[in-house]
């Protein structure tokens, strides 16, 4: 599926890593440029997921309009292909009410997919699917990334061992076609004529971003994120795969089943989430559309929204 580039040319867009300051940045930018806001979220989908994936509050949510959030149930497999779909028919509602739709949020794929089309592949094969999952399971996640070495060593390259289900599902894609998903993913950017005139992302320094994720997650387990995945757990429908290994909340439910302590999962989702952060910046950064906003950490969310603004006005 691809965006018109009609359609595409009105949007705006900002990313970056978690903890970044995007949120509050795309809230003021919002009203400056007469927005509503498309979330780049692929967990904020999910209902009941709201403290982990730290989804706007209602105050700004009342304030700014926001879409693609809380769309699905967590025991559902949301798919990226979905996600562009609902994503274009938003985008569209948004730009028929004289408005602008603005893309806001950190999941690379999401970004890509919207910026270049989307390679939809095979249909899943859940038997196919379950049989690497045992086996990811008797032999642990680096030899499930090795198997996938061996066949798709280019998208190899680009996941983490511990991102199982996109593992799966590239090999999934090379038994069921014989062809590696590399090679039907090389989507090339557009011509500059048809790229939006504004795909920011937030560049902040290192040290700064490792103490937000560190305070921020401190400060969800305060309000209650443990809770809410006790919750989930015990509700009708539990979480599926795909939101069972949503950062942070797959550490928390490891430690409700007895796995592992609640200190060792805080201190292993303030791991996982630096690690995510730095892939984060990888996928903004080998994305030529990008242009980085670099940080000092000491701006305000107005004084950010500014430079945004600044920078899609001067294109």
């Amino acid at each position: 599926m691809l965006f018109p580039v009609s359609l595409l040319k009105k949007c705006w867009f900002v990313a970056g890593p978690t903890a970044s300051g995007k949120s509050a940045a795309a809230m003021n930018l919002a009203r400056r440029i007469n927005a509503e806001i498309v979330s780049l979220d692929s967990m904020a989908v999910y209902r009941g997921m709201t403290i982990g994936t730290a989804k706007p509050s209602a105050a700004d949510q009342e304030c700014v309009r926001h879409h693609l959030i809380d769309i699905a149930e967590p025991a559902e497999d949301f798919s990226v292909t979905e996600f562009v779909r609902l994503a274009h028919d938003a985008a569209l509602d948004i730009s028929l009410r004289g408005l602008v739709p603005l893309f806001v949020g950190g999941t690379g794929l999401y970004l890509r997919s919207i910026l270049r089309g989307i390679f939809e592949g095979p249909e899943a094969d859940w038997n196919l699917r379950h049989h690497w999952e045992q086996q990811a399971i008797l032999h642990g996640p680096d030899w499930l990334h090795t198997e996938l070495s061996v066949r798709d060593p280019a998208t190899a390259r680009h996941l983490h061992p511990n991102d199982m289900r996109r593992i799966i599902r590239a090999i999934e894609v090379h038994e069921l076609t014989g062809k590696p998903l590399s090679e039907d993913q090389h989507h090339r950017p557009r011509p500059l004529e048809e790229r939006p005139s504004c795909v920011v992302w937030l560049h902040p320094p290192r040290h700064w971003l490792h103490a937000r994720i560190n305070h921020r997650i401190d400060r969800m387990m305060q309000d209650g994120w443990l809770e809410e995945t006790r919750r989930l757990l015990e509700s009708e429908r539990p979480p599926g795969r795909t939101a069972r290994q949503a950062l942070g909340y797959r550490e928390l439910i490891r430690h409700l089943e007895g796995v592992i302590s609640l200190r060792d999962a805080i201190e292993q989702i303030k791991i996982s989430t630096r690690q995510f952060a730095k892939r984060q910046h990888t996928w903004f950064r080998n994305l030529e559309e990008c242009q980085p906003l670099a940080m000092t950490g000491h701006e305000s969310a107005v004084e950010l929204a500014d430079a945004i603004f600044k920078l899609g006005t001067s294109a």
